[in-house]
């Protein structure tokens, strides 16, 4: 089993900036994609950006110029910065990963943290 812990969540100001991070631990060989999802309240769960293992990445529209997310295959860590960020970024954000050998969507979630961004 894998497990994915979450971290660098709280709360900021619009326009501020927050890094999250993400470490799996476990039972791992390695990891295919990782990634964030996120879930505001009322709101379906979206993806904000994935990263495969050779480090090509894809960001929601909503995200694009704004964020940048980040590996580092020999620690199985994925790292989000968000910069400039708004109230409607405030969300639960979700890292998430794909096992070895398998494709997206994830097998594997973390809880989660949040981000609040005042205005």
């Amino acid at each position: 089993q894998v497990q994915l812990v979450e971290s660098g969540g709280g709360l900021v100001q619009a326009g501020g900036s927050l890094r999250l991070s993400c470490a799996a631990s476990g039972s791992i060989y390695s990891l295919n994609d990782m990634g964030w999802y996120r879930q505001a309240p009322g709101k379906q769960r979206e993806l904000v950006a994935r990263i495969t293992g050779g480090g090509r990445s894809v960001y929601a529209d909503s995200v694009k110029g704004r964020f940048s997310i980040s590996r580092d295959g020999a620690k199985n860590t994925v790292s989000l910065l968000m910069n400039s960020l708004k109230p409607e970024d405030t969300a639960v954000y979700y890292c998430v990963a794909v096992a070895y050998g398998r494709n997206w969507p994830p097998n594997y979630w973390g809880q989660g943290t949040q981000v609040t961004v005042s205005s």
